[in-house]
């Protein structure tokens, strides 16, 4: 990827979704582009329009990090955004080495597997690229579409954007997909020369038009807590809580726990199916039919 170019069009997208009004900007007659031109945004954060201009075009050399807070506020960032910021400007900076490290395969610790199985929820580690790594007999059983689809290796963002079977997974696909989609943009700027993350994304946007056009946005968010709501062929709709948590002692892993409330439909559903996956005859397959 072209790291001038990414911080480029992140500027844009963000500068073209900010109103004068919520700039605190008062604006006389027609305007002829949507959001804030350049020089507003230089006359909020601060800096001269030909410095703002330069930073635009991509040119982050010399840039402190005063600047870019500047920048931020101007453009009213949320975190994720703004900490996207500043991962794009280092990279389009003079100091990064340009080059791509050798993928490496990334493995669970015995240890850590150990105390993933112990989880009495669906469970499993990944890495940012959304990659499945290990995940416990409850967490397999839960997210069996992905792990038996045909899009392999197991990845959340290729079985969402190229599995058929993901639109009936996901009652919410295109928020879902829009969020994977967001976290990928922010994990992109965060590793640049990420050789297997950016030949996911070149194989996504060869095959998936959504994600081409979604990808084109320039959004990006963090995906560490929320609600998902899932239709499983086995035990059907299931809505529930999860948390993404980072490991310490394994930098670029991801430990994603689900749970659901007690007493509801949902905790029902995932009693079945862990006494499903408890079962001899289920060691070896994986749930397909929903029972009638």
């Amino acid at each position: 990827m072209d790291e001038g170019n990414e911080l480029s069009q992140f500027l844009t997208s963000r500068r073209a979704q900010v109103t004068p009004e919520q700039a605190g900007l008062r604006t006389f007659g027609r305007r002829q582009v949507p959001g804030l031109r350049r020089e507003e945004v230089a006359a909020v954060a601060g800096v001269s329009v030909g410095y703002y201009k330069r930073l635009e075009r991509g040119d982050a050399t010399g840039v402190s990090d005063g600047v870019l807070d500047a920048v931020a506020d101007a453009l009213l960032l949320d975190d994720a955004e703004r900490a996207h910021l500043f991962d794009l400007a280092r990279a389009a900076g003079p100091a990064i080495a340009k080059r791509r490290p050798r993928a490496s395969a990334q493995q669970i610790r015995p240890v850590m597997q150990r105390v993933v199985d112990s989880i009495g929820s669906p469970a499993s580690v990944g890495n940012l690229r959304g990659d499945s790594i290990y995940a416990n007999a409850l967490g397999r059983a839960l997210y069996a579409p992905m792990f038996d689809s045909r899009e392999q290796p197991p990845n959340a963002a290729r079985f969402t954007f190229l599995d058929p079977a993901a639109q009936q997974f996901f009652p919410d696909w295109e928020k879902n997909a829009k969020d994977l989609v967001a976290a990928l943009r922010s994990e992109a700027g965060r590793n640049p020369y990420d050789r297997a993350l950016t030949d996911l994304i070149g194989e996504l946007s060869t095959r998936s038009e959504p994600f081409r056009k979604w990808w084109a946005a320039h959004n990006v968010r963090t995906h560490d807590t929320g609600r998902k709501r899932l239709h499983h062929p086995t035990v059907g709709d299931l809505e529930l809580d999860y948390e993404v948590m980072q490991l310490a002692a394994d930098n670029g892993l991801l430990l994603a726990v689900f749970s659901a409330e007690p007493g509801s439909r949902s905790a029902q559903a995932l009693d079945l199916l862990a006494s499903w996956t408890a079962t001899p005859e289920s060691a070896s397959s994986t749930p397909h039919e929903t029972p009638s």
